[in-house]
């Protein structure tokens, strides 16, 4: 029995050491894992949020009638061209029958005190020729023949006024020509020939009859989240982009930051301007969407790595890479870091740029699928 349980064991023993050659063996013949290296370069890292929003001329003027009336011509068409003067629209005033006749009855009452009070007036010269009467009467009787010809003129011209909407003493207080008031291009004729307009005034906005815009002085106009806002100040830099514009970059300045806030979608919003430095003779369009990268720190032409390349003590938290020293050995380097985008960080010191940098994060190549078994 004793025999038996020694040739067990000692077959036991003979299998472990076996074993124990082979996975040795095994080890032996396994490729050594290599580890690649990437070098430091020359990048421009920025840091940035984004705003969206459109681009809206920064001098955007209405034209509105100072007179009602019903448009007669319309001498512009969106797109065009205006300088100060041109006239953009030509009114026809039809005046309503209750102020038209209102202004009859008021002329023919103007003229009939005019007759009467030039009546009294020629008796009194006579009397005061004769010195019947004394100055001071002939000078009250002068000054109401007198009062009575203003209000015939003015009954006369507010008659003129209801019938054509002007009058020659009104000059460009009052009148059927609708001019450019700046120089720009018209984006939008709201009315067509025929169409009613309403004067401005403190009870109505009034119609309006074009829109006039400075197209070469362009704004962007966005919103940032409440997170972002305390980040960003005036006089950032901006850069635009616009979807409908590809592959261009307009150079901008931040110039407002709304003080308040307004939720939107259950988020407070809060408004920003930003005027473009130079449109490089590209034609904008007023209202294009585009996106603004308010740009928070730049760091131009820096010595750089790619993120994934730093590792972290474990203990300290502070950053060092692995630095190869000969044929697949490395030795830590500690670093410190300067301005990052996400992708690459800036080294401030610690390597330079002929140090390979140990890539020791890589990532498994994902296994291929086992063939369908049969």
């Amino acid at each position: 029995m004793k025999k038996v349980v020694t040739i067990i064991v000692l077959i036991i023993i003979v299998a472990l050491f076996g074993g124990s050659l082979y996975y040795l063996y095994q080890k032996n013949q396994e490729s050594p894992e290599v580890f690649k290296t990437e070098q430091p370069t020359n990048e421009t890292i920025i840091r940035k949020t984004v705003a969206t929003g459109t681009l809206t001329p920064r001098e955007e003027v209405d034209v509105k009638p100072n007179i009602s009336g019903i448009v007669d011509q319309l001498m512009v068409k969106p797109g065009d061209t205006v300088e100060v003067g041109d006239l953009i629209a030509q009114l026809k005033v039809v005046p309503s029958i209750n102020n038209l006749n209102s202004a009859k009855n008021q002329l023919r009452q103007a003229q009939i005190n005019l007759e009467n009070q030039e009546k009294i007036y020629k008796r009194q010269k006579e009397l005061f020729d004769k010195s019947v009467i004394s100055a001071n009467d002939y000078d009250l009787a002068k000054n109401s023949y007198d009062n009575a010809k203003l209000e015939v003129t003015f009954a006369q011209e507010n008659l003129e006024i209801i019938k054509t909407g002007t009058s020659k003493d009104a000059g460009n207080a009052a009148t059927t020509e609708i001019k450019a008031r700046i120089t720009g291009m018209i984006l939008d004729v709201p009315v067509e020939v025929g169409d009613q307009v309403i004067e401005a005034n403190n009870f109505n906005e009034g119609t309006t009859i074009a829109t006039i815009a400075k197209v070469d002085d362009m704004i962007f106009e966005g919103k940032v989240d409440e997170s972002e806002v305390g980040k960003i100040e005036e006089d950032l830099p901006l850069e635009i982009k616009v979807g409908a514009i590809e592959n261009t970059t307009f150079d901008a300045v931040l110039d407002y930051i709304a003080p308040q806030g307004v939720e939107e979608n259950g988020a407070v919003q809060f408004e920003i301007e930003g005027s473009l430095k130079d449109t490089q003779g590209i034609f904008i369009r007023a209202g294009l969407s585009a996106n603004a990268s308010i740009i928070l720190e730049k760091a131009e032409d820096v010595l750089a790595i790619k993120e994934a390349l730093v590792q972290f003590d474990k203990e300290t938290k502070a950053p060092f890479v692995e630095v190869e020293t000969g044929d697949q050995e490395f030795e830590r380097r500690d670093i410190e870091l300067g301005l990052s985008d996400g992708i690459n960080v800036q080294v401030l010191s610690g390597i330079d740029k002929d140090d390979k940098i140990k890539v020791w994060n890589k990532v498994q190549e994902p296994m291929a699928q086992n063939p369908r078994r049969r």
